[in-house]
């Protein structure tokens, strides 16, 4: 869509800035400069925005990556919780199981306790046995009795008071656990949350670079168009008033091409209307006055091969699939000037402007 609507724009452009030649006065060279510097500055500001969109870019994968380590942080602190909630109820069982045995110490103290201040009770039976043993033996017998007695008071006390630790541990232990689990887990969902807002607010920034980076590279091509269309019309006039050089003709070869951007690809042709790439650059030599075939084959052997350093517009560029292996040459484009070729990609796009630097760039053939 992006490159349809290049396209559009540069047809456009053709048809307000190029009325018939008798209607107006070729560009000055100062003109021609004056659209180039617009689009140096244009590509400037387009490269500081690109900029602050790569940035942008690696800032939302930084917190993309912090909000899924959160994430992962948050559900260990429910799995942990979730332990700790069952840690508790079990921690409630054994309290409930220590208040019980609390209970029952304390029924035996109080039971004992009724005995000892409040009469013999039900310990008259026993006091009775005691009393009826006679003599020595007798009261040597009652005093084993009473001392078992006190020994059970004691040890009921002693039962009583450990009863009552164990309970207030297991108490403190279990309350403790599960707020302690509780605050971790709560901390661990704002951290999460907070993550989520910041890479929400991230998205929306990156969005919004995104556009008008989007708006900027649409205002470079327009500009970039006009720069070339401005330089092909002086490059035609200076062609009609015989001053055509080498060099010349490269331009008229490059300008031509850029007037035929937006044109359909389809394998095989050589316009007017649609082509293929060596069919474009066929077309455009043409132009120049420079025969070539319709193949790529034989177009790279049509003139000089260009170091890369040294390239002139209208040099042609040929891509193969092994760079080290020039018989496997696919596809070519015409050089236009600042880094940029005019070509026909493929089928279900159009003559476009692109960047001449591909990993499968071979080399470059000025033809003659």
């Amino acid at each position: 869509m992006r490159t349809f609507r290049a396209g559009l724009l540069a047809v456009c452009l053709l048809v307000v800035l190029c009325p018939p030649v008798h209607a107006d006065p070729p560009p000055s060279q100062r003109e021609v400069a004056k659209a180039r510097e617009t689009v140096q500055e244009r590509s400037k500001v387009l490269a500081t925005a690109s900029a602050k969109l790569a940035t942008a870019q690696s800032r939302l994968a930084r917190l993309t990556a912090e909000v899924e380590r959160l994430v992962e942080a948050y559900n260990g602190e429910m799995v942990r919780l979730r332990n700790a909630e069952q840690a508790a109820s079990q921690a409630q069982a054994r309290l409930a199981a220590a208040d019980a045995e609390v209970e029952l110490a304390r029924q035996d103290v109080a039971l004992l306790a009724a005995e000892t201040y409040g009469g013999w009770g039900t310990l008259a039976p026993i006091v009775g046995m005691i009393v009826d043993q006679a003599g020595a033996d007798g009261r040597l017998h009652r005093a084993g009795v009473l001392g078992q007695l006190s020994g059970e008071r004691a040890a009921m006390l002693a039962r009583l008071r450990d009863a009552q630790e164990v309970a207030a541990i297991l108490r403190t232990q279990a309350v403790n656990a599960h707020a302690a689990q509780q605050a971790a887990a709560e901390s661990a969902r704002r951290a999460k949350i907070a993550a989520e807002t910041a890479v929400a607010g991230q998205r929306r920034e990156t969005r919004v670079l995104r556009a008008r980076e989007d708006r900027l590279q649409q205002r470079v091509d327009a500009a970039r168009t006009r720069a070339e269309l401005l330089a092909r019309r002086r490059a035609e006039a200076a062609r009609a008033a015989g001053l055509v050089s080498g060099s010349a003709m490269g331009d008229v070869a490059a300008n031509w091409s850029l007037t035929q951007l937006g044109k359909p690809y389809v394998w095989a042709a050589d316009g007017p209307e649609t082509y293929d790439c060596s069919g474009l650059t066929m077309r455009a030599w043409e132009r120049a006055g420079v025969r070539l075939d319709h193949w790529t084959g034989t177009q790279w052997t049509s003139g000089p091969h260009v170091p890369l350093d040294q390239l002139r517009r209208g040099d042609l560029l040929f891509f193969a699939y092994n760079t080290g292996d020039p018989g496997t040459i696919h596809h070519v484009g015409i050089y236009v000037g600042r880094g940029l070729m005019v070509h026909a990609p493929e089928t279900g796009d159009v003559v476009r402007v692109a960047s001449i630097w591909r990993g499968d760039l071979v080399g470059a053939t000025r033809p003659r």
